[in-house]
């Protein structure tokens, strides 16, 4: 079967730009058994924590300190900050291949959450570095937001206190912010200035995202153009002749690279610790002849190995280390799996085509726990309920839903555009998005918008230039404000890893456009509209992907996906493990974005298992999720559970809780 009949899709015509692009109206017979044919694809994968994923409300609390305040250095030099956390800035070469010693540096932020048990211990496991996707996610913000639950995932169940055995490990918990995002310096900016960039952003939302109307498509583009072409030459303009322009070495392969130098530095500071408390030993209880606690952190120059987990985009990353540097793999969980072969060369399946089948289950789930649980409600099935839903979209299509004033925020008109920002919600966290999603629909039905507006507005912030902004003129250092960017270093991430992304016309965006409408009604204009970030970009960086991405590791990885995925399907994660030999899939059954969208006491009791001993589980191994969408929580299962598993479970969701809401464009 055709799947654009499925769906009531018409083809584009060749200049389809002059007319009015078809609208998708999803045929409500339409099942999740339908097979979805991906034509073209564009890759963006984020997690919860991501650039233009999350709220801006989540800016890093400074209080007393500041980055400025630590200088760059070669090693690893910590220095306390936020959260009981420690930081440094790791210097490292803009260009890894560059010989003559000279040349730009990159200072990478580094926020580090020390183990509960000092180096020296026997228990001390190591580092577990993470990345939170992306690409251009902060591993600051992960380690500052969620490090505490990632490390009470891979640490030892029992408290080091009650728990003696040396085979008993604790880890710190390692972040970074990788090239041009946030911390890390230099940044970037596409924008003068803040003001400027709200302004842009602002203008963005009104005009709404892609099939929106029969205009939206000529204004997206010609903003593309205006945005992309400003922004990748101020990238590739060196600072002065002869140094390197940070847009060429931005990409992902330079950052893969940088992750092997914390675990370099890394080992050089666990050792220079284990000297420190070996010398107080020695003074304080005689000379120790084996110097027991050195050589229990010694450095292993060049042979020091990366424990990791990342989500998402965090896989490419963790993918493309393991292809480049396969013998320095101790344990890495790549979690969320994206096709490297789709993110990188733009071939393979669909990124989206299992995004409909999570909006199925909404309908089948809200059907289930009836009115009660689920405010959009309606008799008849989910069919019905589909149906129900299909008539609000048409309906928001044809007109807007003017909002008045409120005691908290101004008037607010919601649009399509808006209804369609709570649907992706709902698809990448289903666990807060289908209660939001059943509420804001069961709203406009009744023709009330005042629960969307006001969540539009608590995605915003104000936006007024500061007084050193003011003083030092736009485009100045106080001009550009760290995590008011990471959508912009996303696409410059994206864009230089992607080269293909860049050279699409109208005609070819055309096509791909329409194939991600097949793949999926409910993503495919949003997929879509990630694709405009690289239209007129021309940037090229100078370490390009050798070949595909594939290995035969020093230690095999642990591959991890739910098995409804709206943006990295199942598909792609048994694809990936295919090509690391000796690697497992480990499949929860949940819908969302990767294993945080939805808590799995299954999965992450493996997870902990394969860091705290290399153990894999069995092939084929499929972890029940604890928790389904809009049901609650079931009494029977939290009562059977032991100490520590109840104890992982409330750390789970609280993660999941945790989760910022994705945010809706400003």
């Amino acid at each position: 079967m055709d799947p654009s009949k499925a769906f009531g899709f018409s083809t584009l015509p060749d200049h389809y730009v002059q007319l009015s692009p078809p609208r998708p109206r999803w045929n409500v017979m339409h099942s999740i058994g339908v097979a979805l044919v991906a034509l073209a694809g564009l890759v963006w994968w984020t997690s919860p924590f991501q650039a233009g994923e999350t709220p801006r409300s989540r800016a890093l609390p400074v209080a007393d300190f500041s980055w400025d305040q630590v200088t760059p250095s070669p090693t690893l030099e910590y220095h306390d900050c936020f959260d009981g956390l420690q930081c440094a800035r790791l210097r490292v070469p803009m260009d890894y291949h560059r010989t003559d010693g000279q040349g730009r540096h990159v200072a990478v932020a580094v926020a580090r959450l020390p183990a509960k048990v000092p180096v020296t211990d026997p228990r001390y496991g190591g580092a577990v570095l993470v990345n939170p996707g992306g690409p251009g996610g902060s591993g600051v913000a992960m380690v500052l937001l969620g490090g505490r639950d990632v490390q009470t995932i891979v640490d030892a169940e029992q408290d080091p206190s009650v728990a003696s055995r040396a085979e008993n490990k604790y880890f710190d918990i390692i972040g970074f912010d990788p090239r041009g995002v946030n911390n890390t310096t230099p940044g970037f900016s596409c924008f003068p200035n803040l003001f400027s960039q709200r302004n842009w952003e602002l203008q963005a939302a009104a005009e709404g995202i892609l099939g929106s109307s029969k205009d939206a498509f000529r204004r997206n583009w010609d903003r593309a153009i205006a945005l992309n072409t400003g922004c990748s030459a101020n990238l590739t303009t060196p600072l002065r002749d002869g140094e390197e322009a940070l847009g060429e070495h931005i990409n992902t392969l330079p950052v893969a690279r940088d992750m092997l130098e914390i675990v370099e530095r890394h080992g050089q500071w666990r050792e220079k610790q284990g000297l420190a408390e070996q010398r107080e030993r020695d003074r304080t209880h005689g000379y120790d002849p084996h110097q027991t606690l050195a050589a229990r952190t010694r450095w292993n120059p060049g042979q020091e190995k990366i424990q990791y987990w990342g989500r998402s985009y965090g896989t490419i990353l963790g993918s493309t280390f393991a292809t480049l540097f396969p013998d320095r793999i101790h344990r890495a969980v790549l979690d969320a799996v994206v096709d490297a072969d789709k993110y990188y060369l733009g071939d393979g399946h669909s990124a989206i085509e299992d995004a409909d089948a999570i909006f199925a289950r909404f309908t089948e789930y809200c059907e289930a726990v009836g009115s009660e649980n689920c405010p959009f409600y309606t008799e008849g099935g989910a069919a019905a309920i589909e149906e129900s839903f299909m008539a609000v979209d048409n309906a928001l299509y044809d007109r807007s839903v003017p909002v008045p004033s409120s005691s908290t925020r101004g008037p607010e008109v919601v649009t399509w555009s808006d209804l369609k920002n709570i649907v992706r919600i709902a698809l990448y966290q289903p666990l807060r998005g289908f209660p939001l999603l059943a509420e804001y629909a069961s709203a406009l039905a009744q023709g009330n918008g005042a629960p969307m507006a006001d969540f539009k507005v608590g995605g915003r912030s104000p936006s007024c230039p500061s007084t050193q902004c003011l003083q030092g003129g736009p485009w100045s250092a106080a001009c550009q404000v760290p995590g008011y960017n990471e959508e912009y270093s996303s696409a410059a991430i994206l864009c230089a890893d992607a080269e293909y992304l860049q050279s699409a016309d109208e005609d070819t965006f055309g096509r791909y456009w329409q194939s991600l409408r097949e793949d999926s009604a409910m993503l495919g204009d949003y997929w879509a509209g990630l694709g405009l970030n690289c239209v007129g970009w021309d940037v090229k960086p100078k370490w390009q992907l050798p070949g595909r991405i594939a290995a035969n590791t020093s230690h095999p990885l642990l591959f991890v996906t739910n098995i409804l995925d709206p943006v990295t399907p199942l598909r792609s994660a048994r694809k990936m493990s295919r090509r690391f030999p000796g690697s497992v899939l480990l499949q929860q059954d949940s819908e969302g974005h990767s294993t945080l969208a939805a808590p799995s006491v299954c999965t992450h009791k493996a997870i902990r298992r394969y860091f705290q001993t290399g153990e894999l589980p069995p092939p084929d191994t499929v972890c029940a999720g604890d928790l389904k969408p809009l049901f609650g929580i079931p009494q029977a299962m939290q009562a059977a559970r032991s100490a520590g598993d109840q104890q992982l479970y409330e750390v789970l969701v609280g993660a999941a809780q945790r989760m910022p809401a994705v945010r809706l464009p400003l």
